[in-house]
């Protein structure tokens, strides 16, 4: 494995750790200032202050744990991407049914130029567990 994959690996650890941790200002620099999020049925989120919203909202009603499987990572100069499969649980902070998601996300990750890999771009296709 490349020192450029173990970089993307852990961009993805960490970005789950601090999800968990409800630490918003430390996934907002693993996200290209540009970020799009693309998710079924819904308009793209375009940029880190429209995820930041979407998250502290989310957050403020939710605790957020989830897990990664990485499938493939390519890289290709300072650009590279990578598709898992992610299962996410968001578990009610108030009592309610835990929300279980799941499927595959397609990332694409962009080098800056301090040698940092960012989330680019992100097409999430989970869907609700039954």
């Amino acid at each position: 494995m490349s020192n450029d994959e173990e970089m993307i690996r852990e961009v993805i650890a960490n970005w789950m750790s601090a999800t968990a941790r409800g630490d918003v200002s430390q996934i907002l620099k693993l996200m290209d200032e540009d970020a799009v999020f693309l998710v079924a049925g819904q308009p793209p989120m375009r940029g880190r202050a429209a995820f930041a919203l979407g998250l502290e909202k989310a957050l403020s009603q939710f605790q957020i744990k989830s897990t990664s499987e990485v499938e493939e990572i390519k890289v290709n100069g300072d650009w590279a991407y990578c598709w898992n499969n992610l299962k996410v649980t968001m578990t009610p902070k108030s009592p309610g049914t835990a929300i279980r998601r799941s499927g595959y996300t397609l990332t694409i990750f962009r080098k800056d130029e301090e040698g940092n890999w960012l989330l680019f771009r992100d097409a999430n296709l989970l869907t609700v567990d039954a």
